[in-house]
């Protein structure tokens, strides 16, 4: 995979159509080469999606003459290359769909790091009686499984009954993060000698027979 630096930094670069001098949009590589079967041999491809084109605007009726079937051609420079060539592509949307997106590309290099930098400090936070680290490992739906896994056992450690409501307003995606979470609140609230209000979700005492939120007869 791409790593979100490289991606960046392919992404500043800028290059130029010869046909047309619109700037080249950069696009990652599909996975096959149409023509062999094999591999483009570059991670990204700078691709001139400009359809006012000339090579774009007239290779329609180009190919239909010479192959009778419809298609057309677009620019392409491969990075590290001075002199790019002509692609066949069988539609207008060809690439379109895989252009880089540099803003799409920082917000997640920069959920990575966060994602991180929770991860190096779990270890810490337990000692540090910190629930952060592991409500934002657990919170973060793109964080990985163990990770969160583990992001569980420190907040089963720390016993603050105070991760609960971040908790209780998040919906998990993934059914087992969501189970091992709700085993750790159980065990936060029973350690603690509360449990949640089944009317109005706040904390009480164990042993309460009436709500003092909602004063509903428990």
């Amino acid at each position: 995979m791409l790593s979100c630096e490289r991606c960046l930094k392919y992404a500043e670069e800028k290059h130029y159509c010869p046909y047309c001098n619109e700037r080249l949009s950069c696009c990652e590589s599909p996975p096959m080469h149409v023509g062999d079967g094999l591999g483009w041999g570059a991670e990204v491809m700078f691709i001139c999606l400009n359809n006012d084109c000339p090579t774009f605007d007239k290779g329609w009726e180009h190919i239909e003459e010479q192959y009778g079937h419809s298609g057309s051609y677009r620019y392409m420079l491969l990075p590290g290359q001075k002199k790019g060539e002509i692609m066949m592509v069988g539609s207008k949307d060809a690439f379109t769909g895989c252009v880089v997106d540099p803003e799409a590309l920082m917000a997640q290099n920069k959920r990575y790091h966060a994602e991180k930098e929770a991860l190096d400090q779990l270890d810490a936070s337990i000692e540090a009686k910190d629930i952060k680290p592991a409500l934002h490992l657990l919170l973060d739906e793109h964080a990985a499984l163990l990770g969160r896994e583990k992001a569980c056992d420190s907040l089963y450690e720390i016993n603050d009954l105070n991760c609960i409501d971040p908790i209780r307003n998040h919906t998990f995606k993934n059914i087992d993060i969501e189970q091992k979470v709700n085993m750790t609140v159980a065990e936060i609230l029973k350690a603690n000698f509360k449990k949640e209000c089944p009317y109005c979700a706040e904390i009480i005492k164990k042993q309460a027979k009436v709500c003092m939120h909602c004063n509903k007869d428990l």
